[in-house]
């Protein structure tokens, strides 16, 4: 009975080391300095995290992509006006979105769970504007951009305090 719990055991870390390993590399996408300096294990999982990543379907590669860019702009309370911040990373959707001419995107405003459903509604969709209308002045196409309002239906953090409210107030970027 102890032998087959200890090998249920080790079985268990062998997989969890396994999954653990190839999340890593793949994050790493196949970098030789990584592999030198891993092993002789890590450099055969990585040759196989690079050929599954070449063989990966382009638009998920290009979702990929475009979650590095950065998808969320945060806004103050009661506010759809653009932090500093917030303009950087318009400014890197922009490049990304000049870069890939095929590619289109939804912004969803969104809102915390304070104000009445109409109120946070209309909220939500001046935010997605602000965005849109930025990437519009970088140089995107409009046409390129949906937007949609959520309001306060899909929140990112759940919770009554500060720190929720403020990750909830935001505009999202996704590819369509």
């Amino acid at each position: 009975m102890i032998k087959r719990i200890f090998t249920l055991v080790a079985a268990i870390a062998l997989l969890a080391a396994c999954e653990t390993a190839s999340t890593t590399d793949s994050s790493a996408t196949g970098s030789t300095t990584s592999v030198a300096t891993s092993g002789t294990s890590t450099a055969s999982s990585t040759t196989a995290a690079t050929t599954s990543d070449e063989a990966a379907d382009p638009a998920e590669v290009m979702k990929k992509e475009f979650t590095k860019v950065g998808t969320t702009v945060l806004f103050d309370f009661d506010s759809s006006q653009l932090s500093d911040y917030a303009r950087r990373v318009l400014d890197r959707q922009a490049a990304f979105l000049k870069a890939e001419p095929a590619a289109r995107i939804i912004l969803g405003g969104h809102a915390d769970e304070r104000g009445t459903r109409e109120y946070n509604l209309a909220l939500g969709e001046r935010r997605a504007a602000a965005a849109r209308d930025y990437l519009v002045a970088k140089g995107v196409n409009a046409a390129r951009i949906r937007i949609i309002s959520y309001g306060k239906e899909r929140p990112a953090a759940v919770g009554s305090n500060e720190a929720a409210w403020r990750l909830n107030r935001r505009a999202e970027s996704m590819l369509n």
